[in-house]
């Protein structure tokens, strides 16, 4: 308990900081949903997958392999952060400058020919992320809370301070007919969705700026040591862009095939390109509401990642992943239910009813971001037992999963086929990872209370789906809705009596 103790605080310390700040960007969805049509939404929503890509990409593992090897003896830490912060440094700005050299090329491949300097911003904000995000990881190794937590709310606070000033203030003044000299000097109107972009490259630059005196080089250059790490990281590269495939490829594919789609049906190519602009916009805007999951998640792979690397070596560690498994699946089920039970409320996030159409997919992404957490916590043993090889295996199978199951089934169903891919490929990865883990580096996982809890969780959700309308609920059925979520807290209770004895 005292190990789980432990790790519950560092949730807590390094996690609430990207917390909070996801949930304050995510704060931003009805801003841009109100001012933003859904074809320039579906801008904001492409590019944004973009970026995720190439940040794994450009980290290429190292993250995780800067916490596997700080915690190897054999090696000087000084070495092992010297060269993280030298390989990312160089790959890092030799993609800055390539990125640059042929913007224009890139913008004319997607299909935004006249906004190349869209790629030149994002060129430069997922530069400066990668770079950035070493220090952040020292940060965490060193359990410097306060500056990692200051930091990360100095960056979401910049970022959402000039959205608010573009969008909330210019533009809105100026489609008003108001203008002064602030909006006359900092606002250009052609630049639309562009200051969404602005706002973000803006904040990534004063982070990177801050985090500076983070980045010593005491160490020397050893290729040696880079060379070992890149063993270690490049299965981990894969599994990082895998799961960026498995999050964002389905909305590429989705605009690709409605657009030929709408073309094929008549529709000229500008209608054909909003009509499925729009579509996309709806499915990501939609796919925002899920975004607590996500936030959890990432709070906890925070916290767990350098826990279990120093918890590795101790005799009860294999007996602590299984309880934290235990009590994270608690977790995940509850926040599934929360939001599905009192989705006409989570809804008004989305403060648009245009998108409302694409609520149905909601408890569909929910569920399939509950096997993503579950596949993160189960993911630990690879890494652990040095077997990140099979990380890329279990990871390449989910990408074939996505691809699959988009292709054959946008045509016909649109954005819920893309949902219920999403669905399939965690499921399988969740399931696949646990067997393979079992085989490799077995824990002993309470199966019983695991199903308990999921298939309880099902039922509830089941049994409330006829008080589900598109509508707003009634008081009385609020009501309802909170007796079945309290049911699950009763449930919870009951069979982890023990649990709350050890905390008391």
């Amino acid at each position: 308990m005292t190990s789980i103790k432990k790790l519950i605080g560092q949730t807590v310390i390094y996690g609430s900081s990207s917390i909070i700040g996801r949930f304050l960007n995510f704060l931003l969805t009805p801003l841009y949903v109100i001012q933003f049509s859904n074809e320039q939404y579906g801008i904001i929503t492409e590019m944004y997958a973009y970026v995720a890509f190439l940040v794994v990409l450009l980290t290429y593992g190292m993250e995780t392999a800067f916490f596997r090897f700080s915690n190897d003896k054999k090696i000087k830490f000084s070495q092992v952060y010297t060269n993280t912060l030298f390989s990312l440094l160089s790959t890092s700005t030799l993609f800055i400058l390539l990125i640059s050299l042929f913007s224009q090329d890139i913008a004319n491949i997607l299909k935004y020919p006249e906004h190349s300097e869209y790629i030149i911003w994002f060129g430069l904000i997922v530069g400066l992320d990668a770079i950035s995000s070493i220090p952040l990881a020292y940060l965490r190794l060193q359990e410097k809370a306060k500056k990692f937590a200051l930091i990360n709310f100095l960056n979401v606070g910049v970022n959402i301070s000039l959205n608010l000033f573009f969008i909330l203030y210019c533009k809105m003044n100026y489609d008003s007919g108001y203008s002064n000299w602030i909006i006359d000097t900092f606002y250009n109107p052609e630049i639309g969705v562009g200051y969404v972009f602005i706002s973000n490259l803006i904040s990534s630059i004063i982070k990177f700026l801050v985090l500076t005196s983070e980045m010593n080089f005491k160490g020397n250059f050893d290729f040696t040591v880079i060379n070992s790490m890149l063993k270690y990281s490049f299965p981990m590269l894969l599994v990082g862009l895998a799961y960026v495939v498995n999050e964002t490829l389905d909305r590429a594919m989705l605009k690709e095939i409605l657009y030929q789609q709408y073309l094929d049906n008549g529709a000229n190519n500008s209608k054909a390109l909003e009509m499925a602009q729009s579509q996309n916009g709806i499915y990501g805007a939609n796919y925002k509401l899920t975004m607590i999951v996500s936030m959890f998640i990432q709070a906890f792979r925070y916290a767990s990642e350098p826990f279990f690397f120093k918890d590795g070596k101790n005799k009860t560690s294999k007996e602590t992943l299984a309880k934290v498994m235990n009590y994270f699946t608690i977790v995940m089920v509850f926040i599934f239910l929360l939001i599905t039970l009192y989705l006409q409320v989570f809804k008004y996030f989305i403060n648009n009813s245009e998108y409302w159409e694409g609520l149905i997919i909601v408890p569909i992404l929910l569920a399939a971001n509950i096997c993503l957490g579950i596949y993160t916590s189960l993911s630990i043993w690879y890494k652990l037992s040095d077997k990140t090889i099979y990380g890329a295996y279990i990871s390449a199978f989910g990408v074939a999963i996505t691809i699959i199951v988009n292709f054959l089934l946008i045509e016909r169903y649109g954005y819920l086929a893309s949902a219920f891919a999403t669905l399939i490929c965690y499921g399988s990865m969740m399931i696949l990872s646990f067997i393979l883990g079992q085989v490799h580096y077995k824990v002993p996982y309470n199966l019983k209370k695991f199903f308990i809890y999921v298939s309880s969780g099902t039922v509830i959700y089941l049994i409330s789906i006829p008080l589900q309308p598109m509508g707003n609920l009634t008081l009385l059925e609020y009501g309802y809705h909170t007796l079945l979520l309290l049911s699950f807290v009763v449930l919870v209770v009951v069979i982890e009596k023990p649990f709350k004895e050890a905390l008391k």
